[in-house]
């Protein structure tokens, strides 16, 4: 059997604030409710399982690979959720997408203060790019 990643807990202040905005902006779906778990599961099967805590939360990072029409319908959901976004994970490009790779990437907070991110091409497909460190402007964003 080869190894694979099957889930992951991510800590919250509020589950299903948390586990909403994810399934809401990726268009996926919350699912039932596991014990102290609320999980969002991805299309190759991971689950993300959201859990309540009182107690400072680390900042964690999350990438999601999405297809161009995903990172299109997602993009449009922060915009007009008006969720700050931006090309890199340091804050100096807001307001923008980068073309890394030949795709598109952007990062975002969810209500936990997790980085999260979407891509259309995984790190280092193409590295002699032309777009790689290019970024765009999206307009409407904040």
């Amino acid at each position: 059997m080869s190894v694979e990643f099957n889930h992951t807990i991510v800590l919250s202040k509020d589950r299903e604030k948390s586990a909403h905005f994810l399934a809401e902006i990726l268009g996926l779906e919350v699912g039932a409710p596991t014990g102290v778990f609320l999980p969002v599961t991805t299309a190759n099967g991971v689950t993300l399982d959201f859990l309540t805590i009182d107690a400072d939360i680390p900042m964690q990072h999350y990438a999601f690979l999405v297809s161009e029409e995903e990172f299109d319908e997602a993009l449009a959901r922060l915009v007009r959720a008006r969720i700050p976004i931006q090309a890199d994970p340091h804050g100096n490009h807001p307001r923008r997408i980068n073309r890394n790779d030949g795709g598109r990437g952007v990062y975002f907070l969810d209500p936990a203060g997790h980085g999260l991110e979407i891509l259309t091409r995984p790190y280092g497909t193409d590295p002699a790019s032309e777009l790689n460190g290019v970024t765009e402007d999206v307009p409407g964003a904040v």
